[in-house]
């Protein structure tokens, strides 16, 4: 692994020059733009603060950044783990995150040096946006509270949301126009506009300086510590180990989130770029960042798609693009400090909550159910309702459960079909056409197993009603049979052969014919009743 990424190094630094560094420069200065509100909001809004998410920008981005699997990939905290974050942060305080956080990193790191980066692929899509969409309620309603001034009690979504209507409750209006104006203006600014300088930023500026002027009644950032090191960071001395196996779970799930975000961001980017992942050295990378980063006071980050895309628009060349956004924003954090501790939270609720509508992968969903594709359309909204009541890691295993459920479903459709033979092919051969005449094809289709036994078994008798003397049995669709469902296969040719009817079997499979002969239906239809083709049986019965 380490072959490989300095064989990466060296190609992606191949021929770099000054013209190639100004690309990286401008893009870095670029995506540092786009991270630093996001930055901000993904930390408050975990239940952290806002100094722990530009933080973790800002290591994710040198740590991570440099040590990453492809050129291309802008790590920090997001919008999908925050959600995660903030139940865990009510039950175990930013000691417990920290903690879980170091789990998660000791577990992508496992997972990169035993090459399970695989395991991704075998998520659903429908699951993966149905995750995605669920994550983006989460965020949207765990705004509320700085939206509004609300207040809310309870540890998951659903306690918080009813928590509204059980507490008294009273809205802070000025918090509310904050917000709102925020989200208009997100929504109207031109995206011309948007490829230079980043809506969300700009909606930040204009509402800090509104707060400057107005000193409004509204929560804010507040203090931005002028330190790499934050008062509240991971100390392993005070943390009450007693709790640790509760944090396994939390730890599993975070980690399970970082892989499955960075590497479907690895592989959306790498498209954008045509460069491919490196899967193995980029868990590695998410591995490594997230030990390290708790030791500083950052929360779990992960590779983040709206951040990666943004590098590759604006020109970003190789690695150092996220070096320079992460040099960028410490030199936000240590000049512009008192500025950002004066940001209206409700300003960074409003970018939040666009942030998460357009979250939504709407092209997809459009698909789903504009094309009414049933089992996809379930396979998300099944996910996206368990993100929002459960956790992640339960609500993936729901959905690929679930999609694993429908598609055993799906491949085990059975059709039997039966049919004659089509007397026009024999027209000038009349001995032909005559012992045809009672001759069936008996077409079957789909697995031969337990699950299909019932409907085999109700098919196949109607067969012993039918005028014929002769049964082919045509099996290419066939696949795969088991020990029940070719008892049942074997108790109707047993029937079948005491009304002194003749059996063939056509085209058996090299795997049926094996469960065939070790069942003992091979030795009672009779070795020499067996064809590769249907044809071929055609032509053993006229010569016979």
């Amino acid at each position: 692994m380490i072959k490989r990424y300095v064989s990466r190094l060296k190609t992606e630094f191949s021929g770099y020059n000054g013209k190639k560094f100004g690309k990286d420069l401008l893009a870095g200065i670029t995506v540092a733009a786009v991270a630093l509100p996001l930055a901000l909001a993904f930390g408050v809004s975990s239940g952290a603060d806002a100094a722990s998410g530009l933080v973790t920008a800002l290591l994710a981005g040198l740590i991570i950044g440099a040590l990453s699997g492809a050129s291309y990939q802008i790590s920090g905290p997001t919008g999908a783990m925050s959600a995660i974050l903030i139940s865990l942060v009510a039950q175990y305080q930013l000691q417990g995150v920290f903690v879980a956080c170091l789990i998660s990193g000791i577990i992508l790191l496992i997972c990169g040096i035993f090459k399970l980066g695989g395991l991704v692929s075998f998520i659903p899509t429908p699951v993966i946006t149905g995750f995605t969409s669920g994550i983006a309620v989460i965020i949207a309603l765990g705004q509320i509270n700085n939206l509004t001034g609300f207040t809310s009690q309870g540890e998951t979504t659903i306690d918080k949301i009813a928590s509204y209507f059980t507490t008294p409750q009273q809205l802070n209006l000025t918090a509310l126009l904050i917000g709102l104006s925020v989200i208009v203006f997100m929504f109207i600014y031109p995206k011309k506009w948007n490829s230079v300088v980043p809506s969300s930023l700009v909606a930040i500026i204009l509402a800090t300086i509104a707060n400057f002027i107005f000193n409004f009644d509204v929560q804010i950032v507040g203090a931005i510590p002028q330190s790499l090191f934050l008062d509240e960071r991971l100390d392993l001395g005070a943390f009450d180990w007693s709790q640790i196996g509760n944090l396994i779970v939390p730890g599993v799930s975070i980690a399970a989130l970082g892989l499955i975000e960075s590497l479907l961001c690895g592989a959306s980017a790498g498209r954008m770029k045509n460069e491919k992942l490196d899967s193995d050295i980029e868990l590695v990378a998410q591995g490594i960042g997230n030990i390290v980063i708790p030791f500083f006071g950052g929360v779990p980050a992960t590779a983040a798609i709206a951040r990666t895309s943004v590098a590759i628009k604006a020109g970003g060349q190789t690695r150092l693009t996220s070096i320079i956004h992460s040099i960028v924003l410490l030199l936000s954090m240590f000049l512009l400090g008192g500025v950002m501790s004066k940001i209206p939270l409700a300003a960074l609720a409003g970018v939040l909550i666009v942030t998460a509508i357009r979250m939504n992968e709407t092209e997809a969903i459009k698909d789903f159910f504009g094309r009414k594709i049933k089992t996809a359309m379930f396979q998300f909204l099944i996910t996206m309702v368990a993100t929002v009541v459960f956790d992640l890691t339960i609500a993936i295993l729901i959905g690929v459960i679930f999609s694993i459920f429908m598609f055993v479903l799906k491949v085990s459709e059975m059709t039997v079909g039966v049919d004659g033979i089509h007397a026009e092919a024999y027209k000038d051969n009349p001995a032909a056409q005559k012992k045809f005449e009672k001759t069936k094809v008996v077409y079957i289709t789909g697995p031969l197993y337990f699950g299909t036994a019932s409907k085999l078994e109700q098919k196949l008798s109607e067969i012993s009603d039918e005028n014929a003397e002769t049964i082919i049995f045509s099996v290419r669709g066939v696949s795969v049979a088991d020990l029940s469902g070719v008892r049942v296969l074997d108790d109707i040719c047993t029937g079948l052969l005491k009304d002194n009817k003749t059996i063939y079997f056509s085209c058996v499979q090299p795997q049926v014919s094996e469960m065939f002969t070790r069942s003992g239906l091979e030795e009672k239809i009779g070795k020499d009743n067996f064809f590769w083709s249907t044809d071929k049986v055609l032509n053993f019965m006229l010569d016979a």
